[in-house]
């Protein structure tokens, strides 16, 4: 596949008349990944709240992103049925009411609810957000310059939770987080009419696939829960029905006129290489968040306030990346940009690679700099690759498989590397996986 063409300009950010309608998909973007790290921090807190033993707050860490990983293609594909504006209506609407009721729950089970409500927001406002977005930029050159940068709003939204959620839940309460999606959602409906374009008219729109939809559904969702039950036993069962159903899913897309995920959409190896990138730098980033978050307040005996603070560092140098990723992805094409990320990555993980019980906080700094940094330029690059050549009708779609890539990469790579060993090790093992996936993108 021919690479898109990208002209460059000097802030690789969108022209300036779409400049509004951008920023405002691009808060809504972050957001989105802002409330998936809302309760992340202050999980204790809730815990000590409700009286909540381990199982069931790893299930209510996990609520949101289980949701929001499971709908992803369905959501896409509601999108290219119906039109991304009127998703992105219709999901942020639902999102902003279920995060006015999440502060006001009275009990853990209410709460769970509402993060599995708020995750299936989520999956209609995230590939919804990409359609509108290649309707506000019609134009290849344009759309790749805002696809490099929309690649590292996700990151940018996880570390503003984090940072923000050890603040709140010290000065505050958790419950104060989800004022954030309640005002960027009656915002973005208060300005969406003025700033998004309506939907373009269509000759036809794609059939639904409801068997292909409750299969790759229920297989999402198992193999996701199945794998956050690793921590507290009794994950077989799902995980294996999990796996199962993928592969019923497949069958029954290969006999659908009109498929779900159709199988030639993931051909080629950029397209591959992008999901791949998103994959791994979502899951790095996750584990890297993870394992110091508990080695400063478990070892070291750091507050949350403190420990958010930690991570300004990560912060400046994901912003920097950020800067940077849309004039060189003009420069020197997405798949580069990639692989050069992927490098950046690998040796700000293995620059980790030390750490341990005895671990200070001034060694870990340069993996706290390179490994964001690389992540940054590594999702700019593999948004690019990841939507490359997509038709209109199809839009949603690709917006779907490249979120459930973001999505899933924390649990799954994050699972898989807590069975290598913990902290150093799991941190050793992700910086082979980044080195070999950036070696495959200088090879295809």
């Amino acid at each position: 596949m021919a690479a898109t063409a990208i002209t460059p300009t000097s802030t690789g950010a969108p022209a300036p008349r779409t400049a509004p309608g951008f920023a405002l998909l691009g808060t809504v973007q972050a957001t989105l990944i802002f409330t998936l790290m809302a309760i992340s921090v202050p999980l204790p807190d809730i815990g000590r709240e409700f009286g909540l033993d381990h199982s069931r707050l790893v299930l209510l860490n996990a609520a949101y992103g289980l949701s929001f990983a499971a709908l992803l293609l369905l959501g896409g594909r509601l999108t290219d049925r119906y039109g991304g504006r009127r998703m992105l209506t219709t999901g942020l609407v639902v999102l902003g009411l279920a995060s006015i009721a999440a502060p006001l729950a009275p009990g853990y089970t209410a709460l769970l609810l509402l993060r599995f409500l708020q995750g299936a927001a989520a999956a209609l406002v995230a590939p919804a957000g990409m359609a509108v977005l290649k309707t506000l930029l019609p134009g290849p050159a344009a759309y790749g310059r805002a696809m490099a940068t929309w690649g590292g709003l996700s990151v940018l939204g996880a570390t503003t939770g984090n940072l923000a959620s050890g603040a709140v839940a010290s000065w505050l309460s958790w419950r104060w987080m989800f004022a954030v999606p309640v005002v960027v959602a009656a915002a973005a409906l208060a300005l969406a009419p003025a700033l998004l374009p309506r939907d373009p008219a269509r000759d036809r729109r794609p059939a639904l696939d409801l068997p292909g939809a409750v299969l790759a559904t229920a297989g999402t969702v198992l193999v996701s829960y199945g794998l956050v039950l690793t921590e507290t036993g009794g994950w077989q069962l799902p995980l294996a029905l999990g796996l199962l159903l993928p592969a019923a899913g497949v069958l029954r897309e290969r006999r659908a006129a009109e498929p779900l995920l159709p199988l030639g959409f993931l051909r080629g190896g950029r397209r591959l290489l992008g999901l791949a990138a998103t994959l791994l730098s979502a899951g790095g980033t996750a584990t890297l968040f993870l394992l110091l978050t508990l080695h400063l307040q478990q070892d070291l005996g750091w507050t949350p306030l403190a420990t958010s603070g930690a991570f300004l560092p990560y912060a400046a140098a994901l912003l920097l990346g950020g800067q940077a990723a849309g004039p060189l992805v003009g420069r020197v094409g997405p798949k580069a940009v990639t692989a050069i990320g992927l490098a950046t990555g690998t040796a700000g993980l293995f620059a980790l690679a030390h750490l341990g019980t005895g671990s200070g906080y001034l060694p870990l700094v340069p993996g706290l700099v390179l490994l964001p940094f690389g992540a940054a330029l590594a999702f700019a690059g593999a948004a690019v690759l990841a939507t490359d050549g997509v038709p209109e009708e199809q839009i949603g779609l690709a917006g779907g498989v490249l979120n459930t890539a973001m999505e899933l990469g924390p649990t799954v790579l994050l699972t898989a590397l807590l069975t290598v060993g913990s902290g150093g090790a799991a941190l050793a093992a992700a910086g082979a996986l980044f080195a070999l996936t950036a070696l495959a993108g200088t090879l295809t």
